[in-house]
């Protein structure tokens, strides 16, 4: 069954009720500027529909990558003590942090 296609434009009215469903306040003005600027996004996404990409292959980013990657090469290891000497507090060869979730 195929899908009605979408409205042309956004009404203010149904501004209005997305932001009711999203518990929001959005001011008259507001409702005008957003359906405004939705129905561009609609607008513009009609065009892109529109465009033949047939020849085009999918791709995950629009600008080709290489691998940016080094090589891993061990350096030079730095030593342990001294690096816990610089810590504000440590214990048992670990650095102590302060706890980021409360305990229940």
């Amino acid at each position: 069954m195929p899908s009605d296609p979408p409205p042309d434009k956004i009404t203010t009215e149904q501004v209005a009720h997305v932001a009711h469903l999203a518990r929001l306040e959005v001011t008259p003005q507001e409702q005008e500027m957003f359906a405004e600027q939705l129905s561009d996004v609609l607008a513009y996404g009609r065009e892109m529909n529109a465009l033949d990409l047939d020849d085009v292959s999918p791709t995950s980013h629009p600008l080709p990558l290489s691998n940016v990657l080094r090589e891993d090469v061990v350096g030079e290891v730095s030593n342990r003590e001294e690096v816990l000497a610089e810590a504000p507090e440590a214990e048992s060869d670990k650095f102590c942090v302060p706890p980021v979730l409360e305990a229940n």
